[in-house]
């Protein structure tokens, strides 16, 4: 029979893989997928992600993508695989896609989400899905910078030394900063995201909000093309994939 595209939507839990890409030695979350499929359809399947989440990050909507030339319905393999899947890794929907779907270059926004719990007590049963930053932020200064990441961008002040991409052009289409008592949530959604992007501007939104800088920094920031220019890395554990939309 023909090849078929399976589309997955995952949530996983990722304190404690070593991200999503498989690596040797290391447990991840495309190594566990990949387990799964490929036990339940008989054959090394390869399962593909629309987005390389690091260590120590979760998600809600990470998009994965495989091809089988299985006769398996389409509606059975969510729960196939769910029963073959880690406690923290779980595939929510399961839907055949067009031969023409591009999972890399097909998205048209990401969001990500960035949460912050700013209490003195530790949040021990949320400890892996936030940073625990006992501070006083100042959330409109934070909300002011937010405003200036907006927008098409050379964001090379926010990605990583490690990012080797020709290209550091990318378009926000919003940045916000929210609270809810000792919470604080950072909404980041883009057409795509330089390695460490988001964490970056986190860690650099911070630095506004203990009052280090002024929220126009931001623009002086993103002129220097220099990561040396930003604020420090935000912690991967408060960093969850909320959706992709193609």
């Amino acid at each position: 029979m023909a090849v078929r595209k399976i589309k997955l939507i995952v949530q996983y839990d990722g304190s404690r893989y070593s991200g999503w890409q498989i690596q040797p030695g290391k447990r991840t979350i495309q190594g566990e997928l990949v387990r799964a499929v490929s036990d339940l359809v008989g054959t090394r399947t390869f399962v593909h992600g629309a987005s390389r989440t690091d260590a120590g990050v979760s998600a809600m909507g990470q998009v994965a993508l495989f091809e089988i030339d299985s006769p398996i319905p389409t509606e059975n393999f969510a729960q196939a695989i769910n029963d073959r899947l880690p406690k923290e890794i779980f595939v929510t929907e399961t839907a055949e896609a067009s031969r023409s779907f591009d999972l890399i270059s097909g998205p048209a926004s990401k969001l990500y989400r960035y949460t912050i719990y700013t209490a003195r007590r530790r949040p021990v049963l949320d400890l892996n899905r936030c940073w625990h930053l006992h501070a006083t932020l100042d959330i409109e200064a934070m909300q002011a910078a937010a405003k200036l990441i907006v927008g098409r961008q050379d964001f090379k002040s926010f990605a990583s030394g490690k990012d080797r991409r020709e290209s550091t052009v990318r378009t926000v289409f919003r940045c916000e900063v929210t609270s809810e008592d000792k919470w604080i949530y950072i909404d980041v959604e883009g057409d795509g995201f330089l390695y460490n992007m988001v964490r970056n501007i986190v860690g650099t939104l911070v630095e506004v909000g203990i009052g280090r800088w002024q929220p126009k920094k931001i623009t002086e920031i993103i002129d220097a093309k220099d990561r040396t220019a930003a604020g420090r890395l935000a912690p991967p554990n408060g960093l969850c994939l909320m959706w992709i939309k193609y």
